[in-house]
């Protein structure tokens, strides 16, 4: 049967060579990884859209830039891609709704308290960090692409980061 990971437990790991077979092995190899959780945003012909993602990373501090990968098989791939404005919020742990709207519906912001900035782009409201940038370059990688950001301006607050391992939700608690 194609794409079958084996039962595995707490003592066992497996070796394997990435391949179109494996492909559910390699997700869950690549979930192992905790990440935290944004919505990206960014205004259209047709309106304001909002795309969860979990590809997020800084890349310089000098020029200040960020990153983040769409994927290029996603309904709303078009409309980030080559966005010439885009902002990235950072959720925290009370905004899982949030992440879960944006996960099924690009066009949930009727339902979420949000403004706009001087471009149109939905900037969504206490997030634990928020990055308004600038398309930099985008950059082909497998099925995704990576889009580089100018962020121009930063919002940052305290709270708790939403974070995401292995197909669950989860809080980092402080230290």
């Amino acid at each position: 049967m194609k794409d079958m990971a084996p039962e595995m437990t707490d003592q066992t790991a497996q070796n394997f060579a990435p391949d179109g077979d494996n492909t559910r092995l390699l997700r869950d190899a690549f979930g192992r990884f905790a990440t935290g959780i944004t919505v990206i945003s960014t205004k259209t012909d047709d309106g304001v859209i909002g795309m969860t993602a979990n590809s997020f990373s800084s890349l310089s501090l000098d020029p200040a830039l960020v990153m983040w990968s769409p994927g290029i098989s996603s309904s709303r791939f078009k409309h980030f891609s080559h966005a010439k404005h885009f902002a990235i919020h950072v959720l925290s742990d009370q905004q899982k709704d949030i992440c879960e709207a944006f996960a099924k519906n690009g066009y949930a912001f009727g339902d979420i308290e949000h403004g706009l900035n001087p471009h149109g782009v939905p900037l969504i409201e206490s997030c634990i960090a928020r990055f308004e940038c600038s398309h930099v370059a985008t950059h082909p990688a497998g099925d995704h692409v990576i889009v580089i950001g100018q962020v121009n301006n930063a919002q940052v607050r305290t709270g708790k980061p939403l974070v995401f391992s292995s197909g669950n939700y989860g809080v980092i608690e402080e230290l």
